[in-house]
């Protein structure tokens, strides 16, 4: 008999609705909370800075709210009970091989859904092409490749995870093979220049393929596979795929950037990439001339752009154009403001010479476009679930035979995975990613010895009669003026080296001071590094994809695993992992010295470990690098390597994958041998 259809009053319904969704927002929001108030803070009450672009920042967060809501409550409706019941059905049905071509697409299409590849897209902001020509390649000219390239690695690495679950192998074999050719690759790549630019993005892309997307997706393939290949076995041998995914793709970058290696120009210095002589070389980087300059005025020095045009007498007819002519602004500097041009990126001669032939105006910041945003991430988001949708859906109802089950809540699933999807990556690049880049920007500040240019202001006609002396007790004398600006007037040191006589022009150099005096503090390292440790602990508490494993590895182990405990040990593992990570930009150390004894520790540690604990320690290990953390962190460490003139700012995220499995396997390690001393004990009370 066909149960009765029970109706609901619209107005209960909505009730209904409306309170499920409120729960669910204030949940993400009670998750997000934290670690934006504990940036916010740090910046404005620590290092004194004001928060710029509050209120867009502001309007990022909120879509990050939402977006998340949306996204976590698809994957539960549609996308996570479709993997399951293929991941259950599949192997009921078909042999390893179909499973693992299943595996590999699946693993594929995850990749190119996960929210924080968005993140990775935009990663190559600030690398120059002439310090590092061969991760400039991969970031600008290459990224579809280099994101296909990485989805191809997770693929591979499901395809083989699903041979080990059907065969029931260990994991430790696979670990002791494919962690040591890893390291020894990223090793063999340190001795060539422009190789050993592209092992922190390797080693990053591994970390950031695991997230709230490939863990419940994959976790479910897998465990249906091992059940089915062994049913009088423990549930848990599904864990240890998600290592798996974040090391296949690290190989695969490797092995892409030693093929693109071959056709990219070398390592060289500023004047000689943009000279004549090179310009061949240069140009394997740039569709033609106007994209290298555009290269040299947006990322360059003046240095460059000389070079670039060789004559200083054409160079400045095109500096007087750039000045006047807003067609030569969009070609030259793109969306860059012109006026924020001048302030950030100008020397002190190319400001004199066009405050000498304009008046400038005030500096402007054009908005960032909501709408254009959401339009452009709308559209990736479509690009990424629907083909995912699509291919569960068609091998469930069409090769497995299966009929769909709750077609209305699969399908309104999937509708909300794409609007979270959208509404996440546009909060990820008008929120998250400037909110970490402002911070990591401004982290120098704790430790700097010197002041930090941030603003110059051409003033002419500069009138000299206005200047005054004053005299200090032990007879040095200071002349300054006052300037005055949004109606109120300030005291300003006269430099005479800032005055150019022939112009009549004077430069005013806003500075920011040290925040602990002229000395490198050992309290504002400390204060960094205790900053970095906070983010990684309060981001990781934030991770959708590490809740969802607590909770499976709590049932899946009948309670003897917490899902809390769980948690705050691999939150306490990213928190060391970012301060070692900061630790290497801030001396601009080579990553393979972190790298290497991080993972020469772990080897022992696995070895001593029991199979199932090892498995669960190195998801823990792919889970925490996330929709949340993987902005914050990776867009604070590119702006704190930018800031301090290194290469590349990546290898944060590297380390804050490894030193969670470090605290796990330590935690079960301990939780084992207490548990052993506990049932020593009870044995001799018994015999006694």
């Amino acid at each position: 008999m066909k149960p009765k259809r029970i109706s609901i009053p619209l107005k209960t319904a909505a009730g209904m609705l409306g309170g499920y969704a409120k729960t669910r927002i204030f949940e993400q929001i009670r998750l997000v909370a934290f670690i934006i108030l504990y940036l916010v803070a740090f910046q404005t009450l620590i290092l004194g800075v004001p928060l710029s672009d509050a209120l867009s920042i502001a309007g990022g967060v909120g879509m990050v709210v939402f977006g998340l809501a949306f996204f976590l409550e698809g994957l539960i409706l549609g996308l996570m009970p479709l993997g399951e019941r293929v991941g259950v059905k599949l192997p009921t049905k078909v042999g390893i091989i179909v499973i693992s071509i299943f595996g590999l697409f699946l693993g594929f299409g995850a990749t190119l859904a996960e929210p924080a590849i968005s993140a990775l897209r935009a990663a190559g902001a600030n690398v120059t092409a002439w310090d590092a020509p061969l991760l400039f390649m991969l970031l600008e000219r290459k990224t579809d490749i280099l994101v296909l390239s990485i989805g191809a690695g997770v693929g591979v690495a499901v395809a083989l995870g699903m041979f080990r679950f059907y065969y029931e192998y260990s994991l430790k074999p696979f670990i002791y093979i494919i962690i040591p050719t890893v390291l020894l690759l990223s090793l063999f790549l340190t001795f060539n220049s422009n190789l050993s630019a592209i092992i922190g993005l390797a080693w990053d892309s591994g970390a950031v393929t695991t997230g709230a997307v490939t863990v419940p997706l994959v976790l479910a393939l897998g465990i249906g596979v091992s059940r089915a290949a062994s049913k009088n076995k423990a549930s848990s041998g599904g864990f240890g795929i998600i290592m798996l995914a974040s090391a296949f793709p690290i190989l695969s970058v490797l092995l892409l950037g030693i093929i693109l290696n071959t056709s990219a120009p070398k390592v060289t210095d500023e004047q000689t990439f943009f000279s004549d002589k090179y310009r061949s070389e240069a140009l394997k980087l740039f569709d033609g001339n106007e994209g290298l300059a555009f290269h040299a005025f947006t990322r360059g020095s003046e240095v460059g752009r000389s070079s670039f045009y060789g004559d200083e007498t054409k160079y400045k007819v095109v500096l007087t154009q750039l000045a006047n002519d807003t067609k030569t602004q969009k070609e030259l500097l793109g969306g860059l403001s012109f006026n924020v041009w001048l302030s950030s990126k100008a020397s002190e001669g190319e400001r004199k010479f066009i405050a000498s032939i304009k008046t400038l105006a005030e500096i402007s910041k054009a908005p960032v476009s909501v709408a254009t945003v959401l339009k452009q991430e709308s559209l990736l988001s479509l690009r990424a679930v629907v083909p995912l949708s699509l291919m569960l859906l068609l091998v469930l109802t069409i090769f497995l035979r299966e009929k769909l089950r709750y077609k209305d809540e699969v399908a309104l699933g999937i509708v909300f995975a794409i609007i979270g999807m959208a509404l996440l990556t546009s909060g990820i690049r008008m929120g998250l990613g400037p909110l970490g880049g402002q911070v990591g920007g401004q982290l120098p500040k704790a430790f700097s010895k010197e002041a930090k240019f941030i603003d110059s202001k051409m003033i002419a006609p500069f009138d000299t009669t206005i200047v005054y002396c004053t005299i200090s007790i032990d007879g040095s004398k200071k002349q300054y003026f006052n300037f005055a600006e949004d109606n109120a007037v300030k005291t300003v040191e006269f430099k005479p080296d800032k005055y150019d006589k022939l112009n009549n022009i004077y430069e005013y150099v806003i500075t920011r001071p040290p925040l602990f005096g002229p000395n490198l503090s050992i309290l504002g390292i400390f204060l960094v590094l205790l900053f970095a440790f906070g983010m990684g602990y309060g981001a990781t508490m934030a991770e959708p994809g590490l809740g969802a494993l607590g909770i499976t590895v709590e049932e899946l182990t009948v309670g003897a695993i917490k899902r809390v405990q769980l948690i705050q040990v691999v939150s306490v593992g990213v928190g060391i992992g970012l301060v070692l990570g900061v630790t290497r930009i801030l001396y601009d150390l080579p990553l393979i010295w972190f790298i290497l004894p991080s993972y020469a520790l772990l080897i022992p540690l696995t070895y001593f470990s029991e199979d199932e604990f090892t498995a669960i320690a190195w998801d823990c290990g792919g889970v925490t690098t996330g929709p949340v953390t993987v902005p914050l962190v990776l867009a604070m460490g590119l702006s704190i390597g930018s800031e301090l003139n290194v290469v590349d700012g990546f290898g944060i995220l590297a380390m804050a994958s490894a030193f969670p499995i470090i605290t796990v396997l330590l935690f079960g390690l301990i939780s084992n041998a207490r548990q052993k001393q506990l049932v020593n004990n009870s044995a001799e009370e018994e015999n006694e």
